[in-house]
């Protein structure tokens, strides 16, 4: 997309659990020219229920329906994550290819299996997302006919200013880099999955997690099982990422 290209009315990115997509999020609500919608879909899937704009969804169809109707006094930009598959979402053409810019966010399935275990010692293979997330991807790449923006969390927190100049260009939005940083602070939107996004609530931007190392996810036989099942499918993921010419990158940090 060039300079020219207008502000998507829905922008959407759409992560495997634990790939730092709440850190995203924040730097997203800390820009102020977007309305942003945190984990509508993943909600509803949880429970049975969400709250968009005023409107209370109770299916994916009306969800969809809620956000184009927020959009329609603004800009929207909602993350969710994929650790549910969303077959409404799957079949609405519309909403995939002509309604809303669909992008992604990846973190190697080592470290996303590992996070997600310190939260939830005993996560479902499904949970672990990257196959919702491979299937999504592929039906917006079909209905577009265009391959959907990928970012590596890696890159995210390696070259942060570099990283979200590139992706705003391509997804037609300013780049605001005093957006990089944010208050400390819990949000009203997270609290019905508070304990997922307490290193979000503490973090100021983008950085590597710290603390003490977490569980040894290939010495695992139930979690290397996950991280053999996932690993594919973030691999063709990240055959597809957005990678950042050193030129720019200097020219950005």
């Amino acid at each position: 997309m060039t300079d020219s290209t207008p502000h998507p009315r829905i922008l959407a990115l759409w992560s495997a659990p634990r790939c730092r997509s709440t850190a995203f999020f924040r730097m997203m609500a800390e820009r102020g020219d977007v309305t942003p919608v945190h984990e509508p879909f993943s909600y509803l899937a949880e429970f049975g229920v969400s709250e968009v704009g005023g409107r209370t969804a109770r299916t994916e169809a009306g969800l969809t329906a809620a956000i184009r109707a927020l959009a329609e006094s603004g800009p929207v930009f909602f993350k969710d994550t994929t650790d549910e598959r969303y077959p409404g979402v799957l079949a609405d053409r519309d909403f995939l290819a002509a309604d809303a810019t669909h992008t992604f966010l990846i973190r190697h399935p080592a470290e996303t299996i590992a996070s997600y275990h310190a939260v939830n010692p005993a996560p479902r293979r499904d949970q672990i997302g990257f196959a919702a997330q491979y299937e999504l991807f592929t039906a917006v790449a079909e209905a577009t006919g265009r391959t959907p923006l990928v970012v590596d969390a890696a890159d995210l927190v390696a070259s942060a200013p570099a990283v979200v100049a590139a992706y705003c260009a391509e997804v037609g939005i300013p780049y605001l880099p005093e957006a990089l940083n944010w208050r400390a602070e819990s949000r009203a939107e997270w609290r019905p999955s508070e304990r997922w996004h307490r290193e979000a609530s503490a973090s100021t931007g983008f950085t590597a997690a710290g603390g003490p190392p977490r569980v040894d996810v290939r010495a695992d036989p139930v979690l290397r099982g996950h991280l053999d099942f996932h690993l594919p499918y973030y691999e063709e993921l990240r055959a597809h990422r957005l990678v950042i010419p050193d030129d720019r990158e200097k020219e950005t940090t």
